[in-house]
């Protein structure tokens, strides 16, 4: 059993109160852990309200697949929200 991880920093300048991120939060999470079949939440910077941390676990049977899903999923977000991303950490265990 492979368990891919990553922790994903997102900057997102157009978002003024953390009512405004909570539904950008939710809304991303919502679609990447449908499309994907992966865990995904909210792990960091909670109470900044233009910076959203991700974290995001797969479990797969090989390392290049989990590494794989990885990138598909750091492309999906980049490609569905207006923000930047700003720092990925990526670990395969």
């Amino acid at each position: 059993m492979i368990i891919g991880s990553a922790k994903i920093i997102i900057h997102v300048p157009w978002v003024h109160s953390l009512k405004e991120k909570r539904m950008t939060v939710k809304s991303l999470c919502a679609k990447v852990s449908n499309k994907f079949n992966v865990s995904i939440a909210e792990v960091e910077n909670q109470d900044m309200h233009q910076s959203i941390g991700l974290g995001i676990a797969c479990v797969t049977t090989d390392s290049r697949i989990a590494d794989s899903m990885i990138d598909t999923i750091l492309n999906f977000i980049e490609s569905n929200t207006e923000g930047e991303i700003m720092h990925v950490e990526r670990e395969i265990l």
